[in-house]
């Protein structure tokens, strides 16, 4: 097809607005692979980009969506042919660059990877940027010393979302003892059912640590939440263990003192998908492709077309929003 079904953002006097478009080939951005799009999702970070929050745009108009998996439908580059199932998480696709909720993206050959043997597009995007994210925490957590042998619980922040819930049944079937912590009493059978061996109150980690070091109860942390949720994770740590923050969903101020680091040796691991070395980023989708179990992945994921998208935006911004959102780019509005 030469042209295709978008949801495009307008900036008019500061104020964005979501509508549904035909667009031609030629309206593409440059690039050396044109993909049909088949599947996309919905994360944090478009949320926030749908709302028109954070100044993580620019230029307008825009196609937002910051991943996407597909068919590689034109290429200039001998490294894909037609044909080729391919999936692309960051380069800050869906920010500067248009994005993923388009039935047709332009991008450079480098961004992508080859889908990996054993997903389809589908189950690509049902794990997307928020469980590659977590293979890669877990991953930087398995290199400073974590293994099923060591002494202790392993903390899931924001365990009801998708990077905490993909974290969590990876984690889960690997061995570890997972304490998932979540603000909604409502998902507790859910995480159980995940994987989770205890649950933890958000309240009791969001207002941040009351003292510089509290008693020792965790073994490593992936930490989807940042600010003051960080902050009490740190605290709470046990001698020389790791922590793998990847999101700041509760802020970017981190209010602690050196003692967690100067006495019990944490190491604060910051990770970050967007810039990740392609074969680090090779590597965790072959993980994710051979670990994950992907009957579980139904229980992780609601689907929905591009019209859903400006209200499942706002809902996921207020935390509203179970596992991941997975949108159907292929079938339109």
């Amino acid at each position: 097809m030469s042209d295709f079904t978008a949801l495009m953002l307008h900036e008019t006097d500061g104020k964005v607005t979501p509508s549904i478009r035909r667009l031609a080939d030629a309206d593409l951005p440059a690039g050396d692979v044109t993909v049909r799009v088949e599947w996309s999702t919905l994360n944090y970070k478009d949320g926030l980009i749908l709302g028109g929050l954070g100044r993580l745009v620019r230029t307008y108009p825009h196609i937002p969506g910051i991943d996407f998996a597909g068919i590689v439908e034109t290429s200039d580059n001998p490294a894909y042919q037609p044909g080729d199932k391919v999936v692309l998480t960051g380069w800050r696709v869906g920010e500067i660059h248009w994005g993923g909720y388009g039935q047709k993206a332009r991008v450079k050959a480098e961004w992508l990877v080859p889908l990996p043997d054993g997903l389809s597009t589908r189950q690509a995007m049902a794990l997307g940027t928020a469980g590659l994210t977590a293979m890669l925490a877990i991953m930087a957590l398995e290199d400073h010393g974590l293994s099923p042998e060591v002494d202790g619980e392993v903390l899931v922040t924001g365990a009801a979302g998708g990077l905490g819930s993909v974290a969590t049944v990876l984690l889960a079937r690997k061995g570890y003892h997972v304490a998932a912590s979540t603000g909604r009493a409502s998902q507790h059978d859910y995480l159980k059912g995940l994987g989770a061996t205890t649950l933890i109150d958000r309240a009791e980690l969001s207002g941040g640590a009351a003292k510089p070091l509290l008693a020792e109860r965790w073994a490593a942390c992936v930490d989807s939440v940042g600010g003051p949720t960080l902050a009490a994770v740190l605290a709470g740590m046990k001698m020389r263990a790791p922590v793998a923050s990847c999101g700041n969903a509760g802020g970017i101020e981190l209010a602690t003192t050196v003692l967690p680091f100067l006495l019990r040796g944490i190491n604060l691991l910051g990770i970050d998908s967007a810039q990740c070395p392609t074969a680090r980023r090779l590597a965790a989708w072959s993980r994710l492709a051979a670990e994950m179990p992907l009957t579980l992945l139904d229980q992780l994921t609601t689907e929905a077309k591009l019209a859903d998208l400006p209200e499942l935006g706002a809902r996921i911004l207020k935390g509203d929003i179970r596992g991941r959102v997975v949108v159907n780019v292929a079938a339109g509005a």
